[in-house]
């Protein structure tokens, strides 16, 4: 706040008279002020007699008026109304212009020069007044938003910070828990070819559902150490020209050797869809949609996999004919925030885990990721790849 007794007595007076325009504001204080210069200089010369200060008064009016009018004009007709008021009203012969007597011109033109200087000065120690203000507003909005873009950014770093151990807890447990499930997995395998266990329905289904569960465990491990290691950087894409049809096909062997009892169509375009990738992530993305189809939509005989052009992008498509997905998971994949434990349907499988990992995966190929309900019936998970390089301008 300005200590200018002058400013802020021109800005108290701007806050009474806010409700009036511009020009009619400016009229009325001229106008006040001149009648309130000749109502004193009345007062004094009843008092005083001839001998009045009628010209200090109508200088002090001027400077007034200056002070609270917008610009020059209002100031310097004062001025010239002044000088007019003082001659015709307090100089001998009184109620009479008269230039007739000795020194009469001169204190015209002395008069009108003052109060024309006085209005210069007020004039401009107001705009500067007025200008150091909004410097001083100014400063004050930046010193604001600058504390505020500190606050922001202690956020963001705090926010990476935690992230960071987030994603070192993620990698340290997961590689813990990568070699002992690798174990467990391949001694299921080899249960399962012993022919003892064979021969006995209720041990070949144990062994059947730890092997199962145990491939899901490591598929998971996988997603959470692929998401990490996309997520801060750490994994940098090594793209390649390669077929999708080739990635695709690799993924559905991959899909069909650990669920040989749920059949999946492949459906491809006319067109050769050969455009750059990281294959062994691209697989990943589709055993991931084709996983949770299998898991998670309850159709054991409808799933699909659907691989075609759309102008400038490659297409990967998996439906089926379940459930379908709620609002809430179609909203999170739209939004690319991860799905949580209630959202996911069956958090064991880690679908949630899975569509993260896919989304991120996507968007560091410069793709994008939906999903949906079809009006026939259940959900359709799609991503696109641009056919052609993208490059950072």
């Amino acid at each position: 706040m300005s200590c200018n007794p002058l400013i802020r007595l021109y800005r108290g007076y701007l806050r009474v008279t806010r409700f009036l325009p511009p020009v009619p504001r400016n009229l009325f204080t001229t106008l006040l002020f001149l009648c309130a210069a000749y109502l004193v200089s009345d007062t004094l010369i009843g008092h005083t007699g001839a001998e009045n200060n009628s010209a200090l008064v109508f200088v002090l009016s001027v400077m007034f008026i200056s002070l609270l009018t917008n610009g020059y004009f209002y100031g310097l007709i004062a001025s010239l109304v002044g000088a007019f008021c003082i001659n015709y009203f307090f100089m001998f012969p009184y109620r009479a212009f008269s230039l007739s007597y000795s020194g009469y011109p001169v204190a015209m033109v002395s008069m009108t020069l003052i109060s024309g200087v006085v209005c210069a000065l007020t004039s401009r120690v107001k705009l500067q007044a007025v200008e150091a203000m909004k410097r001083e507003q100014d400063t004050k909005a930046l010193y604001e938003l600058n504390a505020k873009l500190n606050e922001e950014k202690a956020a963001i770093q705090l926010e990476a910070a935690r992230e960071t151990i987030r994603g070192n807890i993620l990698r340290a447990v997961s590689h813990d828990l990568r070699t002992p499930l690798t174990a467990i997995s391949g001694a299921a395998s080899v249960l399962l070819s012993s022919e003892e266990i064979a021969q006995s329905g209720k041990n070949l289904s144990l062994v059947q559902d730890i092997k199962s569960d145990a491939d899901a465990l490591i598929a998971m491990v996988e997603n959470l150490l692929s998401i990490t290691k996309i997520r801060d950087g750490t994994m940098p894409l090594n793209k390649q020209e390669e077929m999708l049809e080739e990635v695709a096909g690799d993924a559905l062997l991959t899909i069909r050797r650990r669920f040989p009892d749920f059949p999946i169509a492949l459906n491809l375009s006319e067109d050769i869809l050969y455009l750059p990738m990281e294959p062994m992530l691209i697989k990943q993305v589709i055993v991931n949609l084709l996983e949770n189809a299998i898991r998670h939509s309850g159709d054991r005989e409808h799933i699909q996999l659907h691989l075609f052009r759309q102008d400038d992008w490659a297409v990967v498509e998996v439906r089926d004919r379940g459930r379908g997905i709620s609002p809430e998971v179609s909203r999170a994949v739209q939004s690319g925030r991860q799905l949580t434990d209630n959202l996911s349907g069956d958090s064991s499988r880690g679908m949630g885990i899975g569509l993260s990992v896919c989304q991120s995966i996507i968007k560091a190929h410069d793709g994008f990721f939906a999903a949906g309900n079809d009006p026939e019936g259940g959900a359709v998970f799609r991503f696109g790849l641009p056919m052609e390089e993208i490059k950072d301008e």
